[in-house]
C-alpha cells in the first residue's frame, strides 16, 4: 500500500474541510494566538442586555449572536455573502433574529450596533443608531498576517491602511463620540502547513489568487520551516473601537 507523503496529506486534509460561517474550530491547536487581550463577547454582552434593539453587521454564520443570547426582541443581522446567509438564518431564526443581506434603510432604529471583523460604514451606523446608542467593533487591521504574504511572495493583504486611528477618524467624521480604543498585534503560530492552507481558504482576501497549486513551492518551503522549528510565526493585527451617538 502506497503511503501518502505527510505534506500531501496535510494539504489534502485542509482543502477538504467545509467552509461554513466563521467557525474556525478546525484550527484549534494548529493555529494559536489570534485573540487579543480583550474579549469582544465579554464587552458586547452588557450592551446587548441593556438594549431593546440590536444590529449585527456581517454576522457570518451567526456564531457571535447565538453566543450573546438572549437577544433584544428587535434584532437584525446583516450577511451578504451568499454561502453564509442560509447558515446564519438556520442558526438565528430560533432566536427571533431577522437575517437580511443589505443594511436597513431607516434611521434611529438600533440601540446597539456590533461589527466583529465586519464592515464599518460609519455614516450608515450613525444613521441607524438611536440617540445615545452605541457601536462596538473589533476590526482586522491592514497589517494582519503580512509576514505570511511575504513568505508566499504574494502582495500585501490590504491596499489601504486600516488601523484604529483610521476607524476613529471615520466614526468621528460621522458625528459619533469615541469612548474606547484598543489596538494590539498578537503573535500567531501555525503548527502545520495545513493550518495555513485552511486560513487562506477561509479568508480569501488575504492572498486573493491563492491555490495550493499556484503556491506549491512556497508552501513546501514553509512546511520545511515548520518541521525544523515546530511552528511558523506571524503577527495578527486587531483593534477595537467603541463610540456613541449623542
Amino acid at each position: 500500500m502506497q503511503t501518502i507523503p505527510e505534506y500531501d496529506r496535510l494539504i489534502g486534509e485542509a482543502e477538504g474541510v467545509p467552509l461554513v460561517g466563521w467557525e474556525f474550530g478546525w484550527q484549534d491547536g494548529r493555529a494559536v494566538g489570534f485573540d487579543p487581550s480583550w474579549s469582544f463577547p465579554h464587552l458586547a454582552r452588557p450592551l446587548v442586555r441593556r438594549a431593546s434593539s440590536l444590529l449585527d453587521l456581517d454576522t457570518g454564520g451567526g456564531e457571535l449572536l447565538a453566543e450573546l443570547a438572549p437577544l433584544p426582541r428587535h434584532t437584525v443581522a446583516v450577511e451578504s455573502w451568499a454561502p453564509n446567509t442560509p447558515v446564519a438564518r438556520d442558526r438565528l431564526t430560533p432566536f427571533g433574529v431577522s437575517v437580511v443581506t443589505e443594511l436597513p434603510g431607516g434611521e434611529n432604529e438600533f440601540d446597539v450596533v456590533l461589527s466583529r471583523h465586519g464592515r464599518l460604514p460609519a455614516d450608515d451606523i450613525a444613521r441607524l443608531l438611536t440617540p445615545g446608542g452605541t457601536v462596538l467593533t473589533q476590526q482586522v487591521g491592514s497589517g494582519d498576517l503580512a509576514e505570511l504574504n511575504a513568505a508566499l511572495g504574494a502582495p500585501p493583504p490590504y491596499s489601504k491602511r486600516w488601523t484604529a486611528a483610521d476607524a476613529v477618524t471615520a466614526l468621528e467624521a460621522a458625528g459619533l463620540e469615541v469612548t474606547d480604543v484598543r489596538e494590539e498585534r498578537p503573535e500567531v503560530a501555525f503548527h502545520d502547513v495545513g493550518a495555513i492552507v485552511y486560513q487562506l481558504r477561509a479568508v480569501p482576501w488575504q492572498v486573493r489568487d491563492f491555490s495550493t497549486q499556484r503556491y506549491d513551492r512556497e508552501l513546501r518551503r514553509i512546511d520545511a520551516m515548520i518541521r525544523t522549528a515546530g511552528q511558523f510565526k506571524v503577527t495578527a493585527h486587531r483593534f477595537l473601537v467603541a463610540a456613541r451617538r449623542s
